[in-house]
């Protein structure tokens, strides 16, 4: 017997509806994981009042540009579980130019989290301004010293109970507009709190190269169906992992 009229909208309503999870769950599936985050196991043993904000720096080392659909290199830091290029291990680039970190990158970064930190309540964050005028040359012993222990040197200087430092990975701006890019829009950093005595307490790390809506269904809805640009992309990345971030807690 045939559904009657109400019925059947009900159903094509009920299938377009198991349409779409599919296609949500399938982009989910395609994403792959862009933010990752980490406590230390020693965290809860840390009263962290007080956290200097480091300026970020950014890697020197030039990565192989991504060109169309051609390889783009990982950096050796961030871990292949935790992106989502999907590309298969046979595929060679046809074509190889490197391209190092812009120098604004790393600024725009640390400012972006410097945004999200400064009214930050129950937590006193020292500006990077301030961490800038204490920070040791890196000549000498310092060229030799790990990022960590220099941040937990001037932590000390600086009376915190912990430093924010971080690192800006690849910072690769989109070739386009927002209606198509090719290549599009990619951004990587990582992030840590180092406390004074040199134990890091927290790590994040962020790491996406815009795909197509037929590869990362939620992220391009996310976005409005639009190609981003590489700040809107590093804002993104920022806001993500400030969600576990884990001293003071966000203003209203």
């Amino acid at each position: 017997m045939a559904p009657r009229p109400k019925q059947a909208v009900a159903l094509r309503l009920t299938l377009c509806g198991l349409a779409l999870a599919g296609l949500v769950l399938t982009g989910a599936g395609c994403s792959g994981s862009k933010v990752t985050t980490q406590a230390s196991n020693e965290l809860p043993r840390y009263q962290v009042r007080t956290v200097a904000l480091v300026p970020f720096t950014a890697l020197a080392t030039p990565q192989v540009r991504d060109v169309g659909d051609q390889v783009l290199s990982t950096p050796q830091s961030v871990r292949r579980s935790d992106i989502s290029l999907g590309v298969p291990s046979s595929a060679e680039p046809q074509l190889r130019q490197t391209v190092t970190v812009p120098a604004h990158a790393a600024e725009q970064v640390t400012q972006l989290f410097w945004s999200r930190l400064k009214n930050r309540r129950d937590v006193v964050i020292l500006s990077p301004g301030e961490s800038a005028k204490l920070a040791v040359p890196a000549t000498g012993d310092a060229v030799k010293a790990t990022p960590e222990s220099m941040a937990a040197a001037l932590a000390k200087r600086m009376k915190a109970d912990a430093a924010l430092i971080g690192q800006v990975l690849v910072y690769q701006e989109r070739v386009g507009s927002r209606l198509g890019a090719n290549p599009p829009a990619t951004v990587g950093f990582e992030v840590k709190a180092v406390a004074a005595d040199g134990q890091v307490l927290w790590v994040g790390n962020y790491y996406e190269r815009q795909r197509p809506m037929t590869e990362d269904f939620l992220g391009f809805v996310q976005r409005w169906g639009v190609f981003v640009t590489a700040e809107e992309l590093a804002r993104y990345g920022v806001d993500e992992i400030m969600k576990s971030f884990p001293f003071g807690t966000a203003e209203e």
